[in-house]
């Protein structure tokens, strides 16, 4: 009896996707936390404030593609850890401004050989090519409206 993996590809790719973001989700927060004290999703809010310096949260949360609500406890702990810093809007006084402090930076440069790491692996597993492809196959998956 064969493998059902093997003999049916197509139907497995969503397990096989949620899988691969599961383990690697695993390690990357063990390798961030490890370095700089902080988690892959608040990583990638710093790479966001890096970015996108003097963002409101409302933008924040559109870089991660998140909603606001889901942001909020999240922008709470990067305040409380000191590496993020919330200043007034001179546009908008309901609105705050945020910005990556001289900690947050540093903790970001700490998590930068990381990421290149996983860029050095994912090329070794997917080929020189394969990190380029898949991130343009994730973009169009995650923008496309076949999912909304």
């Amino acid at each position: 009896m064969g493998d059902e993996a093997d003999s049916e590809p197509d139907q497995r790719v969503f397990l096989l996707l949620q899988q691969a973001a599961h383990r690697l989700r695993i390690w990357a927060d063990r390798r961030c936390v490890d370095l700089a004290g902080v988690t892959t999703a608040q990583t990638g809010a710093l790479f966001a404030l890096h970015d996108r310096p003097m963002s409101t949260q409302r933008e924040l949360a559109a870089a991660l593609g998140q909603r606001e609500s889901a942001v909020t406890a999240m922008v709470r702990r990067l305040l409380d850890a000191d590496l993020v810093s919330r200043h007034p809007s001179p546009d908008d006084h309901r609105a705050h401004l945020l910005a990556l402090t001289p900690a947050g930076t540093a903790a970001l440069n700490l998590v930068r050989p990381m990421v290149a790491e996983f860029n050095t692996m994912l090329k070794r597993v997917l080929g020189a090519d394969g990190p380029a492809s898949l991130a343009a196959a994730l973009r169009t998956l995650r923008d496309t409206d076949e999912f909304r």
